[in-house]
């Protein structure tokens, strides 16, 4: 987690993220974006890589770059500890319970009125 908390410390870099979100870019696509030299916004990419928050594929003779989302999850879950939780999740948790109590009766009532049928 401390190698992708790095990573998007960096604004150019969360750009970069904010970008690939759209879709794969290749390098150049990215830089043309901006105002820095390709090198530095290879080694950008680089970090990003090796933080395994996007991963790099070759179409031909370009590198084009996207995503990989599975890495966000661990830093998501550690800063969910900080936000507090929303009433949403607790009304959710109580339509779950009515759901289940409903079905749960339901089915007693119709094993009931089944069993009624069976023995008349």
């Amino acid at each position: 987690m401390d190698e992708v908390a790095g990573a998007i410390a960096d604004p150019v870099r969360r750009r970069i993220l904010v970008m690939l979100r759209d879709g794969r870019l290749s390098a150049g696509e990215i830089a043309e974006r901006f105002e820095i030299s390709r090198p530095a916004v290879s080694r950008h990419l680089r970090v990003l890589r090796e933080s395994g928050l996007v991963r790099d594929d070759l179409a031909g003779r370009r590198r084009l770059y996207r995503l990989d989302t599975g890495r966000f999850a661990e830093l998501a879950e550690w800063l969910g500890q900080f936000v507090p939780a929303s009433g949403w999740e607790h009304r959710l948790d109580a339509l779950e319970t009515e759901v289940y109590r409903t079905r749960r009766e339901r089915r007693v009532r119709d094993t009931a009125d089944q069993a009624k049928e069976n023995s008349a």
